[in-house]
C-alpha cells in the first residue's frame, strides 16, 4: 500500500509545473530587478519559444521575490503546457514602495505613459538580454498583467508596440491618448463590470479610443464580477490559445 501511494504521489507531482526560479538582475542604469524564471522543461535544436511577461498587482509588491507567482504565473504556464506549447516566462516584482507606473486618482488613468520609466524600461532591459541569451522566438513575445499589472501593460503597448505580439491587460487602464502608438497589436482586455477598486470604464474607455483609432481590440466583460476578474480569465483554454495564436508579422 506504502509503494502504491508513492507512485500515485510521484505521478501527481510530475504534472505540476516547477517552481519558476528566482533571480536577480541589474539594469544598465543600476535598478535592481528581482524576478521569477521560467523555462521549457526541455529545448529542442533549433526551436526557439514564445516568452511572456507577467506582471503582477499592488498586493504582491516586495521584497521577498514570491509574491508576484500567487496570481496567473501558474495558469499561463500550465495552459500552455497544455496547449502543447511551452515558453519562456518572466515575471518581475514591483518595489513595495513603488508602482509599475503612475495613476491618476481621479481619472483612473496613467498620468505618465509619455514620460521616462526606469522601472519598466527596466524591465523592458532584462526581456532584450534574455532574447539575446536563449531560444526565443521574437515574433512571440507576449504581455500580460493585472490590476496595477494590467495599467503596466497598456504603459508598456505605449513604449515598444513593435516588440509585442499580443498583449492581455486585466481589469486595469490606460492612456487613451496614446492608443495610436499600439492600435494595430493584438489586445484582448478584460474586467468585472462590478469592480470597485478599479471602475470598468477604465478598460471600456480604452477599447473605444483603441476602435476609434482603427484597431480592432478584444475583449470580456464579466457580469456581477467585482476586482477579481483575472482568475476566470488566465483559467480560460481560449485565452491561452489566443494569446499564443498571434504572431508579429
Amino acid at each position: 500500500m506504502r509503494e502504491i501511494l508513492m507512485a500515485s504521489l510521484l505521478g501527481a507531482c510530475a504534472g505540476l509545473a516547477a517552481e519558476p526560479e528566482a533571480r536577480e538582475w541589474k539594469a544598465p542604469d543600476g535598478t535592481v530587478v528581482k524576478y521569477r524564471w521560467s523555462a521549457p522543461e526541455s529545448l529542442a535544436a533549433g526551436t526557439s519559444y514564445p516568452l511572456v511577461l507577467f506582471l503582477h498587482g499592488a498586493g504582491e509588491r516586495g521584497t521577498d521575490n514570491a509574491a508576484q507567482t500567487r496570481h496567473g504565473v501558474t495558469p499561463i504556464l500550465e495552459g500552455a503546457k497544455k496547449l502543447g506549447d511551452p515558453c519562456f516566462l518572466i515575471a518581475p516584482q514591483c518595489p513595495a514602495d513603488r508602482w509599475w507606473a503612475p495613476i491618476d486618482r481621479e481619472t483612473m488613468r496613467l498620468n505618465a505613459a509619455d514620460k521616462p520609466n526606469p522601472l519598466l524600461e527596466a524591465v523592458l532591459a532584462l526581456v532584450s538580454e534574455m532574447m539575446k541569451n536563449q531560444p526565443i522566438d521574437p515574433k512571440r513575445f507576449y504581455v500580460t498583467g493585472l490590476s496595477m499589472g494590467g495599467y503596466a501593460t497598456w504603459d508598456l503597448l505605449g513604449r515598444a508596440p513593435e516588440r509585442i505580439a499580443a498583449a492581455v491587460p486585466i481589469c486595469g487602464g490606460g492612456d487613451p491618448a496614446r492608443v495610436s502608438k499600439f492600435k494595430d497589436v493584438p489586445i484582448w482586455s478584460f474586467h468585472g463590470e462590478v469592480d470597485r477598486a478599479v471602475p470598468v470604464t477604465a478598460t471600456r474607455e480604452m477599447i473605444a479610443a483603441l476602435e476609434t483609432a482603427g484597431g480592432k481590440p478584444k475583449s470580456t466583460f464579466y457580469p456581477g464580477v467585482n476586482h477579481d476578474s483575472w482568475t476566470q480569465s488566465y483559467n480560460d483554454p481560449e485565452l491561452i490559445r489566443w494569446m499564443f495564436g498571434q504572431h508579429q508579422k
